[in-house]
């Protein structure tokens, strides 16, 4: 029998219109086994949790260039513990300053890539906290 792969959504929240890096990251995970759910652009964390329940994914991986990291995690972090779906793994990425690391796995976001990340990180950090 064939090990299961890991399914990720991946999303771009709000209004950030940048989906590039998102999308190389989506290619590398695929490339790495894995099963990934490219949202598209300007997804609302609502749909993000619905779309993640109704894929029932392993990760919920976040791509935002605009800024908005902080509130946008503070929401969705929100929405997953209301929904009861606390067990997946949350990502984010992108531009995301140092000092806002803290904050954000404070949140419960598990993992934190800012650009430049090497996709060997992202795909090792992913292997370890979701067994295959």
């Amino acid at each position: 029998m064939a090990e299961r792969k890991v399914r990720v959504l991946l999303a771009k929240p709000g209004l950030d219109g940048h989906d590039r890096g998102a999308k190389v990251v989506a290619h590398a995970l695929r490339e790495a086994g894995m099963e990934v759910i490219y949202t598209g652009l300007h997804q609302t964390v609502a749909s993000i949790v619905n779309q993640a329940m109704q894929e029932d994914v392993d990760v919920i991986g976040l791509s935002i260039m605009s800024g908005a990291h902080i509130p946008i995690c503070r929401k969705l972090m929100a929405l997953i513990k209301e929904e009861n779906i606390d067990d997946k793994l949350v990502l984010v990425g992108g531009v995301i300053p140092n000092q806002d690391m803290p904050r954000l796995e404070e949140m419960g976001v598990k993992g934190v890539f800012p650009g430049g990340a090497r996709f060997e990180e992202i795909v090792q950090f992913i292997r370890e906290h979701i067994p295959a």
